[in-house]
């Protein structure tokens, strides 16, 4: 069975990826700081023949970050997904923001990030398949006031977008989700749960569609979706223009092959 690794697994839109990804067919990797949790949620979703792996570890501890790394590493048991979920929001005015939990926020949402990817892809190059996605943000396009967590999901979105274009032809794909506000449901959801926000469940579909799309971009809700399709028009004219360049440089380097003798 196709192996995925989902980060901040213990509630929320990590275990509703972790839900929909065991009843596709795939083993897990659960992984968060939340032993409690973690537990909760392999405990409901462990079956017959289906696999779940608990790894508690806090993205913002070296170690713990490495022995996730470690885990992507693994060749002899191959993570063929890899759903950056994990997320630190310190919903504080950057200048009063206490620096330890600013910290935080870079080495969850951006240092593990890419430490996590970069540890995955070249195992999913190597054997032509493989999956990466990169929970974004709302928030990533339009920022609150003074909010540095908006910044580092804005780097999210500009990194996937990076990242994604290299992997062409590769066999391996990329996006990132964008992510609006979500119901606070935890896993199971109980029976009180928020009914404010997206469906955890249904912004998976949506992201796991796409994905199979080939799109390197998901906006679940049209309310998000009409306006990143706004702000995104100049990025993906620029894309565009982009590839058109490559695959003009392409062809023109086959029409300046040299030519060997004519008899």
């Amino acid at each position: 069975m196709p192996i995925a690794l989902v980060t901040g697994a213990s509630r929320g839109l990590g275990s509703a990826f972790a839900s929909r990804l065991a009843h596709d067919g795939h083993d897990l990797v659960l992984v968060d700081r939340d032993q409690t949790g973690l537990e909760r949620v392999a405990t409901f979703l462990r079956g017959p023949g289906r696999n779940v792996e608990v790894l508690v570890a806090d993205l913002t501890d070296e170690r713990g970050l490495a022995a996730v790394q470690a885990r992507l590493e693994d060749r002899d048991r191959p993570v063929d997904m890899l759903v950056n979920n994990a997320g630190v929001s310190g919903e504080t005015e950057f200048t009063v923001a206490d620096v330890a939990k600013l910290q935080a926020e870079i080495d969850v949402n951006i240092t593990a990030l890419m430490r996590l990817t970069r540890s995955a892809l070249p195992g999913m190059i190597d054997r032509h398949r493989g999956a990466v996605i990169n929970v974004a943000s709302f928030a990533g396009y339009l920022a609150g006031k003074g909010d540095a967590y908006a910044a580092s999901k804005a780097w999210v979105l500009s990194f996937t977008d990076t990242v994604a274009s290299s992997l062409e032809g590769t066999g391996v794909r990329m996006i990132a989700l964008v992510a609006g506000q979500l119901r606070n449901a935890m896993f199971p959801a109980p029976p009180d749960a928020s009914r404010d926000g997206l469906d955890p469940s249904a912004v998976v579909d949506t992201c796991l569609t796409d994905l199979a799309k080939g799109r390197t971009l998901s906006v679940p809700g049209w309310r998000y979706r009409a306006v990143v399709d706004v702000l995104e028009l100049p990025r993906r004219t620029l894309r565009t223009a982009a590839r058109l360049a490559r695959k003009g440089r392409a062809t023109g380097n086959v029409l300046r092959k040299p030519v060997g003798p004519q008899s």
